[in-house]
């Protein structure tokens, strides 16, 4: 599934070419994604001038000056295409500008698309309950305090909790823990401030690098423009089971399962 990093580059892909232009057409080739398109799509997105796009969590969102905001997620194998050379079987949603010609294809079907109004945006259910953007403002050392404090789970699995931080996936917070030198089993209550202070820090950086980067290389994700990222090579944890630390104090990184997971980590360093 693509995380926040692979639709943050999707959004900023999108908004390069979208961003201030007027949707000339859309095209719905199918009743559905992992839900029916909504049946006021086509007559509200024609003839509306995009006015910004935008990201919430792991969803993609187009606003318009008509007031309605499409919001898109990726699923398991989503992606926007741009000014493709031809058509494909799963381009299941096509709009159109005077210049460009944008494609959501989705082979497997797990993706959706919405249409809301802007000032319901944050009462809707999928957003109401969603914690601070990684990225943002939001996210401290006393906020993840709070929202840790007294907690029995682990710290790895508080983190993948969308309550506690929007749009965190697994890739992203094993890294972050490595970059604090965080114990990922460690219960949350037992989190030090210290330990808290660097991990917001580090949960920028790991994604603010692979954002850079262009997202990683996994399974079917590409940029809007084709291009796949190579964040996946710079990985310190991920994947890496039975490999060497990249700290020289470091040992031999392990994998583990929490809450279904897969979890990459170094005993050694990460305490």
């Amino acid at each position: 599934m693509p995380e926040l990093p692979e639709v943050e580059t999707t959004v900023r892909g999108l908004a390069r070419f979208l961003d201030g232009a007027t949707i000339t057409r859309v095209t719905v080739n199918r009743p559905d994604l992992r839900r029916p398109f909504p049946p006021g799509l086509v007559q509200a997105l024609t003839g509306a001038q995009v006015s910004g796009l935008s990201r919430r969590a792991k969803y993609g969102l187009i606003h318009t000056n008509r007031d309605h905001v499409m919001v898109f997620h990726l699923g398991m194998s989503g992606r926007w295409r741009i000014d493709p050379e031809r058509d494909e079987t799963h381009d299941h949603l096509v709009i159109e500008t005077a210049h460009h010609r944008f494609a959501l294809n989705d082979p497997r079907r797990f993706g959706s698309v919405d249409l809301l109004l802007a000032p319901e945006l944050d009462r809707w259910k999928p957003f109401a309950a969603l914690g601070p953007e990684p990225l943002g403002d939001a996210l401290t050392a006393v906020h993840l305090r709070d929202a840790t404090k007294g907690r029995k789970p682990a710290i790895k699995l508080l983190l993948l909790d969308q309550r506690v931080v929007a749009g965190l996936g697994n890739i992203y917070v094993c890294e972050a823990l490595w970059r604090a030198r965080i114990d990922p089993r460690k219960a949350g209550a037992k989190v030090t401030r210290p330990q808290l202070e660097r991990l917001v820090p580090a949960i920028r950086d790991a994604l603010e690098q692979s954002i850079r980067d262009g997202g990683s290389t996994l399974r079917d994700f590409a940029q809007p423009d084709g291009e796949l990222g190579y964040f996946a090579t710079r990985f310190d944890v991920y994947g890496r089971e039975g490999q060497a630390c990249h700290r020289e104090d470091g040992g031999t990184i392990r994998r583990i399962v929490q809450g279904g997971r897969s979890t990459w980590f170094c005993p050694v360093c990460q305490r």
